[in-house]
């Protein structure tokens, strides 16, 4: 039997393995040599099946959907989210649908295309169930924008019933106003023609066809019959046009039958509408009413040539202006909230005097007025001195900033408070943060009385210091005893300089003055505040801080002195001990002569006090001659530069001292 060995297995096994590696050459020869791998582009609609779902159903589809060539407007989109148009605005559009297809080239074009709107307004890019890719059908398109309301009366023109707006507008641009297909005249003469037996009997044989047809008709809707306007003249209503004009055979059949005025006092009474009325409107005046009304018919009411206050501003512009600050009457009420359109017993046509129809809507003002102390033009009830009863640029229609209003009467003021220290209020022309502008209680129109009027800007700061210091004045509420109100040369608005002002009190210290020697820099110098508070404070004599920090704070270098040094005990802890805050009969500043100030402290007569200085007499000595009186490196206060034999103690060196 023959076994097989280790070797010839280990042997059979590394032939396999050449095998292998022999078969994987091959198989990556034969893959190198075969056809690339391509990738082929889906349809966007695969992968974008919500949007396909929707569009599915609608009738009109835009012809890059239907070919699916969604790459006609948009860049691929690799996996960046968001749909990249090739174009930005109508641009897009514009590349295939050319101005002149689609009536662009005309010189009015619709609202919707002007500036930064996009055809999508209107249109759908993709698809839509309406023709031409409208959002919506027919009338309904335009409503998105158009308020429907003037369009669905109760009498609705048969054409934009029927067909919508097309009929007669252009969608894109026109050459005619109002987006019009053609002329109005060539337009309604389309439909209606003037030789048909029902147009010659609805117009009493009138040529009509020679008028404009929008005189008498709204062309969209009304709720009076035969799409009259909503504000019809009587005769034009009962069909009686020869109430007014000749007879509809004759040579000139629209000619009146008077002059305006002539013709229209047949029926209106002139003296019923002035109505006592002195103050006459021009146009009522000169029997020119067509200036204001429509003969025939009108969209306003009483037969009004323009809506609302148009009317009125197409003479009077100034008012017409876009002002920032309106009055709510002329845009809520308009002109006739205020005006008589003919004629009025006072000023301006106004319908009452002017001070009872003001407060006809401001009662607040009526108790002001009628305060103790009224404002001169408030109480004359005329408002229109400060105020502009149309609009203004300020703030209350104030005719202008509040500043320089109130200066136009108070000239004197306007000097008065040019100064270099201005309150805040009156730097801002804000005076009716303290004066009210109509009436009040208080002299000057003042809104508080004293501290009261102050404290409403100025709260925190006039609490009183409980269990602290507060000054007379403060604490009385009399703060114009030191601050003028207005402005002042001075800081703080004071009414004059520091060293003035405090004094009027302080005479004591006035007084003193007159014989000192030495005085206090910043005393002298009008700095009070540099120590005391003006107002208050939690420390005596309102003090701004404890000694020594208050002093050091100017002298600074014997704060450091003080603090790096051996400091002298009253130094350290109350300068006052030796000197005199205000002034002294002293040199320095002291509260005694020296001799006498230092010997308060060391007893003269002690001993050691005697050997220390030769027994010399203290009342020859000058201390500061050998100490300093703050602070030295020397624990004996001596001062830094000595002579030798006195750093030595060795005073006998040069001094004989006699018994």
């Amino acid at each position: 039997m023959n076994r097989p060995s280790v070797f010839s297995g280990a042997k059979a096994s590394s032939l396999a393995l050449v095998a292998a590696f022999v078969a994987m050459a091959l198989g990556a020869t034969d893959a190198a040599y075969a056809a690339p791998r391509r990738f082929e582009a889906k349809k966007c609609l695969e992968c974008h099946t919500k949007f396909a779902e929707r569009i599915r159903p609608l009738k009109v589809v835009h012809p890059g959907i239907a070919d699916q060539q969604c790459e006609t407007c948009h860049t691929r989109h690799g996996i960046v989210g968001k749909l990249l148009l090739k174009k930005d605005g109508n641009a897009l559009c514009l590349g295939c649908h050319s101005k002149e297809s689609i009536g662009l080239d005309k010189p009015l074009v619709h609202s919707a295309l002007k500036k930064t709107e996009k055809c999508t307004a209107c249109h759908d890019p993709h698809a839509s169930a309406a023709p031409n890719l409208l959002k919506a059908e027919g009338a309904e398109s335009c409503f998105t924008c158009h308020d429907r309301a003037p369009y669905e009366r109760k009498v609705v023109h048969a054409v934009l019933k029927s067909l919508g707006c097309k009929p007669c507008h252009s969608a894109h641009a026109s050459t005619e106003p109002d987006l019009l297909v053609q002329p109005v005249k060539d337009l309604c003469l389309g439909c209606h023609k003037p030789d048909d037996a029902a147009m010659k009997a609805a117009h009493k044989n009138y040529p009509v066809a020679a008028a404009p047809c929008a005189t008498c008709h709204d062309p969209h809707s009304s709720d009076l019959p035969a799409l009259l306007k909503s504000s019809a003249h009587p005769p034009v209503l009962a069909g009686d046009c020869a109430a007014c004009h000749a007879a509809a055979g004759s040579a000139k059949p629209f000619d009146v039958k008077a002059s305006s005025d002539a013709l229209c006092r047949t029926c209106h009474d002139l003296a019923k509408l002035r109505n006592g009325g002195t103050d006459v409107h021009a146009p009522f005046a000169a029997g020119d009413c067509s200036s204001c009304h429509e003969p025939h018919a009108s969209s306003n009411p009483k037969l009004l040539a323009r809506a609302g206050n148009a009317l009125c501003t197409d003479c009077h512009t100034d008012q017409g202006k876009a002002f920032p600050i309106r009055h709510a009457a002329v845009d809520d009420g308009g002109c006739l909230s205020c005006h008589r359109p003919h004629a009025s017993k006072d000023a301006k046509l106004l319908d009452q005097p002017e001070a009872e129809l003001c407060v006809g809507c401001h009662s607040d003002i009526a108790s002001a007025v009628q305060a103790k102390v009224p404002h001169a033009p408030a109480a004359a009830g005329d408002c229109s001195a400060c105020h502009d009863p149309h609009g203004a640029e300020n703030p209350k229609l104030l005719k202008d900033r509040a500043d320089r209003l109130c200066f136009s009467c108070h000239a004197d003021a306007e000097i008065a408070f040019a100064k270099s220290s201005v309150h805040q209020p009156v730097l801002a022309g804000n005076c009716a943060a303290c004066h009210d502008p109509h009436g009040g209680s208080e002299a000057k129109l003042l809104k508080k009385s004293g501290s009261q009027l102050c404290a409403t800007c100025h709260g925190e700061l006039m609490k009183e210091e409980v269990g602290g210091t507060n000054h007379a004045p403060f604490s009385g509420g009399d703060c114009e005893t030191c601050h003028n109100p207005h402005a002042s040369t001075q800081p703080g608005m004071l009414v004059d300089t520091q060293d003035k002002l405090c004094l009027t009190c302080h005479v004591d210290l006035a007084d003193g003055l007159k014989d000192a020697k030495s005085k206090h820099a910043a005393f002298t110098g009008g700095q009070c505040t540099a120590c005391h508070s003006p107002h208050k404070a939690k420390l005596p004599k309102l003090l701004l801080a404890q000694e020594p920090d208050l002093c050091v704070s100017c002298h600074k270098d014997k704060g450091e002195k003080l603090r790096t040094e051996t400091a002298h005990p009253p130094a350290a802890s109350q300068c006052t001990t030796c000197h005199q805050p205000h002034y002294s009969r002293e040199t320095r500043l002291l509260a005694q002569r020296q001799q006498a100030l230092c010997s308060g402290c060391h007893d003269v007569k002690d001993a050691a006090f005697s050997k220390a200085h030769l027994g010399i007499d203290a009342s020859v000595m000058n201390c500061i001659r050998c100490h300093d009186p703050h602070a030295s490196k020397d624990p004996m206060l001596f001062k830094p530069e000595v002579h030798a034999p006195f750093a030595a103690r060795s005073c006998e060196e040069c001094h004989v001292v006699k018994p």
